[in-house]
């Protein structure tokens, strides 16, 4: 394996020649970024995108290799047949994980490098671009961070900078904590930059054919970064050392939306949208990625919980078995492997009962989006906040506008998919969707229904901040089958480190190696 690959952040970024990065036609100006020899902060941006797509839309290796075997197994979210050691996170998903993010940090450092030569006037010209490239590198980083801990990331990706010198360019561990403070302050001071920033005509083209994810709003670029600051805030809100902090910066968001507006609909949802599915940023790889090896089968305790309140997003989520006439029936995971792959398989005869993803919305639907924050999301954020500071009737119709925006976003994905296998569901009448949140009910643990909701809305569209929401609530809570011969027998805390880190960055590995161990709670995980 390169070396260059498999230290942290040693490696140096792709440099692009991109003139115009219109979504739509994205491949055409960005075939082969290995092959370039130049760059400039509008192509450092949209390399910055590109490289990370792998981590946003649905492709063949994170739903393959890393989401199948580890997180969609650790919070249920599909049914598979129990194996042997089940719950040991293997050395290929956590490698491929991590080499990705890596990937794009690279391109996030060039950008930097390349933006701090400018001249001071260019420098203001083009601030925006860089503003736009910390919002999202930050959510990438949040998630990394919520599935290692402690990474290398303030002194990695510096090769390059380091003028290739690799013995000053090994990266040190940065505290997981240390790590979400900077990134919080450097949020809070582009929220208030935002509100104030003027882009000049040239630089807000560019931007506007250069931006991936917000097509160059900058209104819409607000939105994400309050909301990201909501989000991780929320997370840290029970750690002691974030505690005050997280409650007077929420607060201030939530009672001042002009100054710090936030995605309430789902129209303003930030996501990557596939406008041409025959490009290079594409979802034609989650077919493969979803149905093989069963890799789309439904679980038991997601069917039943949606069968039993009578949930309208079921037909868009899931499709019957192909003998189940009609009903919905999840895999039971405490069942044996040979029982499981027989109710998996069935016979000609007596074909399939368990329930599947459904294809036409999720697996063949090639314009499916890279989704990073929802407006349902958001709204379950809000009442969690609501009902913490004893405001009931206002977490109330936060977690009911959450669910109404969650149903509402199943049927927009139903809507762009160019696959008509699965006949598109009738959509749920407002009766339908009364009837579920009352049947969901309000009162007893709170923040147990909210969790449950995130999980359902979350499900595989956005697998580790699921994860991360069941670790910091506890809820839903899941059973596992396990045997006696398995190293593993509950589901991890987070992550290992790749071996790669003992091999190649050894020295700073060692300050942090007694860290290194699955069932140690991140910092914010404090229940």
């Amino acid at each position: 394996m390169n070396k260059l690959l498999v230290i942290a952040g040693l490696c140096t970024a792709s440099l692009t020649a991109i003139t115009s990065c219109k979504k739509e036609s994205f491949d055409e100006v960005y075939r082969d970024p290995s092959k370039v020899t130049s760059s400039s902060v509008e192509r450092q941006f949209s390399g910055l995108q590109y490289t990370f797509r792998e981590l946003v839309v649905p492709t063949y290796r994170n739903y393959f290799v890393t989401l199948a075997p580890t997180i969609h197994r650790y919070i249920q979210v599909i049914g598979w047949a129990n194996s042997e050691n089940q719950l040991n996170p293997g050395a290929a998903a956590i490698t491929d994980r991590w080499e990705r993010y890596y990937q794009g940090l690279a391109q996030f450092r060039e950008l930097e490098k390349i933006y701090a030569t400018l001249p001071e006037t260019e420098k203001n010209d083009k601030k925006i671009f860089m503003i736009a490239a910390k919002i999202f590198f930050f959510d990438q980083t949040q998630q990394h961070v919520d599935i290692h801990g402690s990474v290398p990331w303030s002194e990695a990706g510096k090769l390059s900078s380091n003028g290739g010198d690799y013995s000053i360019s090994y990266p040190k561990y940065d505290k997981a904590e240390d790590i979400y403070s900077t990134m919080l302050d450097e949020l809070k001071a582009i929220s208030t930059e935002l509100n104030s920033i003027t882009i000049p005509t040239a630089s807000a083209t560019s931007f506007k054919n250069q931006d991936l994810i917000n097509s160059g709003s900058v209104d819409l670029w607000k939105k994400y970064c309050n909301s990201l600051r909501l989000r991780m805030l929320t997370r840290v809100s029970e750690a002691p050392s974030f505690t005050a902090r997280a409650t007077q910066e929420i607060n201030e968001i939530i009672s001042n939306s002009t100054t710090y507006p936030i995605i309430l609909t789902n129209n303003d949802n930030i996501q990557v949208d596939i406008f041409n599915n025959a490009s290079d940023i594409h979802s034609r790889d989650f077919l493969d990625a979803l149905e093989s090896w069963n890799n789309n089968i439904a679980g038991k305790k997601i069917i039943d919980h949606m069968v039993t309140n009578a949930d309208p997003r079921l037909p868009f989520m899931f499709e019957p078995g192909a003998g189940a006439a009609g009903v919905f029936t999840g895999l039971d995971q405490s069942l044996n492997s040979a029982e499981q792959s027989a109710a998996i398989s069935g016979t000609q005869a007596n074909p399939s009962k368990i329930a599947i993803y459904n294809r036409s919305t999720y697996s063949r639907n090639q314009n499916f989006p890279g989704v990073l924050v929802t407006a349902s999301e958001v709204q379950y954020l809000l009442a969690e906040k609501k009902s913490k500071s004893g405001d009931n009737a206002g977490a109330k119709t936060h977690f009911e506008n959450g669910i109404k925006e969650s149903i509402d976003f199943l049927q927009r994905l139903r809507a762009v998919s160019n696959n008509s296998l699965v006949a598109a569901p009738a959509a749920p009448t407002t009766a339908e969707v009364n009837n579920y949140i009352t049947k969901i009910g309000w009162g007893g643990n709170i923040l147990e229904k909210i969790a449950y909701q995130k999980w359902l809305h979350f499900n595989i569209i956005q697998p580790t901040q699921n994860w991360a929401e069941v670790r910091r609530l506890d809820f839903p809570t899941f059973t596992f089958r396990v045997e006696s011969s398995d190293i593993q027998k509950t589901a991890p805390l987070k992550w290992y480190l790749p071996q790669s880190e003992q091999a190649y960055n050894l020295d700073n590995y060692n300050t942090i190696k007694d860290q290194d161990n699955i069932n140690t709670k991140l910092f914010w995980d404090i229940k």
